[in-house]
């Protein structure tokens, strides 16, 4: 398991998809690209989908994600992604209350229990008290990570 702390933009995009019977039919897919700003986020996507969709797509909705941070798992199993609501338990030193802050993450998983103990992986090394308030299915196809490369002529060039 490893973490990610970005800028997180979920995108939308709408495209005709051959279908295991042959027919096409008009779909819509989620993913989720790593960006800076909304016209970035743009970018990256219709550069990431052009290669994996042959024809004509279009973007039809981007808006930044609810989350900063994304578990990211090494399971080849790990294809579902879940959308986990954490609470932080702190006490308030002046009325010894309990206070609680809640941070939604992106957790990839195979399944329920897997994100569970994906998200416990990832907080059992801290040393933060959290409840796991929920942990939901999302409709998440795929998450696009921004990675630095370098060129030929050891500039460094930025891979969308």
């Amino acid at each position: 398991m490893r973490s990610r702390t970005a800028e997180w933009f979920e995108c939308k995009i709408r495209y005709e998809k051959v279908m295991e019977d042959g027919m096409q039919k008009r779909v819509t897919e989620n993913y989720v690209v790593d960006a800076l700003s909304f016209s970035e986020a743009e970018e990256r996507i219709i550069e990431e989908m052009s290669s994996y969709i042959s024809g004509e797509f279009d973007v039809i909705d981007i808006k930044k994600a609810s989350y900063k941070e994304i578990f990211f798992s090494d399971d080849d199993m790990a294809d579902k992604w879940y959308k986990a609501k954490l609470q932080f338990i702190t006490i308030d030193e002046k009325t010894e209350k309990e206070k609680r802050s809640t941070v939604n993450y992106l957790v990839q998983a195979g399944s329920f229990n897997g994100a569970v103990k994906n998200i416990d992986e990832v907080m059992g090394g801290t040393m933060i008290d959290y409840v796991t308030a929920s942990v939901s299915e999302t409709t998440l196809m795929d998450v696009f990570e921004f990675k630095k490369t370098e060129k030929k002529d050891d500039k460094p060039e930025y891979e969308q």
